[in-house]
């Protein structure tokens, strides 16, 4: 097809009539900044022809297969890393190698330079195999840490690729950062080359196009990303028809802790999981033997908005059967990289201000505009209303996970909605759904005050489990009462104000406890009878904390946790006296959590606040 294409972009574009719908002349170039480009079939980039986008700037294409895009020319856009030389981000190039032929091609890191001057850039240094640390001026990269991870029929495994050109479009790639800083500054958006930690590359290779499929197998991990030049919208590729019957509708995206040691066994890090319905849930870190298995618990990740995923993400999606998981252009929307547009590539600091007007009182998002033709102004931002609910585990590492409540869900697996649990930790607290026997971290049922909501805590040692809602979101009741019920003693602990903390032998504990939102003991007191039995007094000028146990209750335990769930104060048995005084003098600034068990199994939890006269 023959068409002239009109532009308004950029500073200097050229265009003729040729047998593509984007064609640049050999010695021409294109260049865009801010803004985006609809190309409705193929571009033609010729052999010394360019197309540079900046700042925020990308490109759609709407061809409905596979990719015709040509020419030895070369596409160049920016995207900065997060970590430094000792840890890993996941990536998926949006370029592929530009040798004259059809289609899209492989990727490779000589394709990655480090911009010099707006549209000029030098290629990045590989370094020697066993070197294993890349810098950032000059633009160094070490080959050592350049892995995908590849599925079959039968097992999963990481691949080796280092220099190699050999990462096919579509699939995710492991790099590790750069070492040092590089000050240099060449487009408007004002983003330093590397200004820490934070390493800008610019990708330079054809524009990936049209559809891509990765092979995935059941049971088995395999690492892909956004293969393209703008962002994707990820619910459109997790809910794609076609998708759901070979993947487990969420995305897992890899998060670590600066450790600054290419020591495996020192690592810390895990994975976060998105699924349409819920969206994310932070990753729990884990430290690693020299194996590569997981070891103690040593933390917890950040909660990132993943609805459109920018330009370069990687992420790990699992297989629920033999086929391939497929990216289309359908999914492709412009969508700046912010906090505020829902698009974050893993943790970046230096994202620029999106231009877009994102009206933080409406439910609903701004006009985007995307390949498949979706009217997002209907489309609501927020996800289903949900609890955030955190498990410590020996007052050490902390799982986050996600309870969401939506009409439609079910008591079993719900795709789209419920997200499993990313790997075979050492202890897990998940919940349970009728029909599998897997561990899930992220899971929505209907709401009903009589719902119970089986959960299980499993170690492989004995471990201490402290559990806590954290976060009210998205409409759910704030008020409502929230409780972790122990079916083996019938005491129901108030996780909303208060946390439950139990010690657990060694094994998988499936039956025993459940979530539920009333306390139905009707042999114990309501929460106003319990909560009276008990005054906590709090005095700041004496840096005193006094329990007044009017009805001498015969107390069995009482602890003082911090906001974090850290255990300060613990005393045991305690008798009946009619009150008991603490000194607070040496704790931090802040509010605590009070509890108190009696010898009737009653549980109580009030706060108090700290801080100096």
């Amino acid at each position: 097809m023959k068409e002239k294409i009109l532009l308004t972009l950029g500073m200097l574009c050229f265009f003729v009539n040729a047998n593509a719908q984007l064609y640049v002349n050999p010695g021409s170039y294109v260049f865009m900044t801010n803004q985006f480009m609809y190309v409705t079939q193929d571009v033609n980039i010729q052999n010394t022809g360019n197309f540079y986008m900046r700042n925020t700037a990308q490109l759609l294409q709407g061809t409905a297969g596979a990719s015709t895009n040509f020419g030895a020319g070369k596409l160049s856009l920016f995207q900065e890393g997060t970590t430094n030389n000792f840890q890993y981000n996941y990536w998926c190039s949006p370029v592929g190698a530009a040798s004259g032929i059809f289609g899209n091609e492989q990727f490779g890191i000589t394709l990655l330079n480090r911009p010099t001057g707006l549209i000029t850039s030098t290629a990045a240094t590989i370094l020697p195999t066993n070197n294993y640390n890349g810098t950032s001026s000059p633009l160094a990269i070490a080959p050592y840490w350049i892995w995908k991870f590849v599925t079959s029929t039968t097992y999963a495994q990481w691949a080796y690729v280092g220099s190699a050109t050999s990462v096919n479009p579509g699939e995710g790639f492991t790099m590790k950062g750069t070492s040092g800083s590089d000050a240099t500054v060449v487009d408007a958006d004002g983003v330093q080359n590397n200004s820490g930690s934070r390493q800008r590359y610019d990708f330079r290779g054809k524009p990936n196009d049209g559809t891509i499929s990765v092979p995935v197998s059941a049971g088995n991990f395999t690492l892909v990303g956004n293969p393209y030049p703008s962002a994707i919208d990820l619910n459109a590729y997790l809910l794609n028809p076609a998708n759901a019957l070979v993947i487990d509708g969420a995305a897992r995206f890899w998060e670590q802790v600066v450790v600054n040691t290419h020591t495996l066994n020192q690592y810390q890090g895990g994975y976060g999981i998105y699924t349409p319905g819920l969206g994310y849930t932070a990753a729990a870190f884990w430290t690693y033997d020299g194996l590569g298995n997981q070891g103690i618990p040593a933390g917890s990740g950040t909660n990132f908005q993943r609805r459109f995923s920018p330009v370069g993400q990687g992420f790990m999606v699992m297989g629920t059967a033999a086929g391939s998981v497929t990216m289309r252009n359908s999914f492709r929307a412009f969508v700046r990289e912010a906090v505020v547009n829902q698009s974050e590539f893993a943790k970046n600091t230096n994202q620029t201000a999106s231009t877009d007007v994102y009206d933080p009182s409406s439910e609903y998002f701004p006009e985007i505009p995307n390949v498949a033709g979706i009217d997002y102004t209907q489309v609501k931002k927020t996800f289903a209303p949900q609890l955030k609910i955190y498990a410590m585990y020996n007052d050490g590492g902390v799982r986050p996970t996600t309870l969401g409540f939506d009409d439609n869900a079910t008591d079993g697996f719900d795709y789209g909605w419920d997200g499993r649990s990313p790997s075979g930790e050492a202890a897990e607290f998940y919940y349970i759904l009728e029909g599998t026997t897997n561990e899930y971290v992220a899971s929505a049922v209907q709401f009903d005050i009589n719902k119970k909501v089986p959960v299980g805590f499993r170690c492989s040692a004995q471990t201490n489990f402290k559990v806590q809602v954290k976060e009210v979101l998205n409409g759910f009741d704030p008020n409502q009462a929230v409780y972790m019920h122990d079916k083996v003693t019938g005491i129901y602990y108030d996780i909303k104000s208060g946390i439950f903390d139990m010690t657990l032998p060694a094994g998988d504990n499936k039956t025993r406890f459940e979530i539920t939102f009333k306390n139905t003991d009707d042999t114990l007191p309501t929460p106003d009878e319990a909560s009276n039995m008990f005054v906590v007094v709090q005095n700041n000028e004496q840096g005193m904390l006094t329990i007044q146990n009017s009805l001498l209750k015969d107390i069995t335990s009482l602890s003082l946790y911090d906001v974090t769930g850290k255990l300060v104060l613990s005393k045991l048995n305690l008798g009946s006296a009619a009150s008991y005084q603490f000194s607070t003098a040496s704790l931090s600034d802040g509010v605590y959590v009070v509890t108190a068990t009696t010898a009737d199994n009653v549980n109580v939890s009030k706060k108090i606040s700290v801080y100096k006269k």
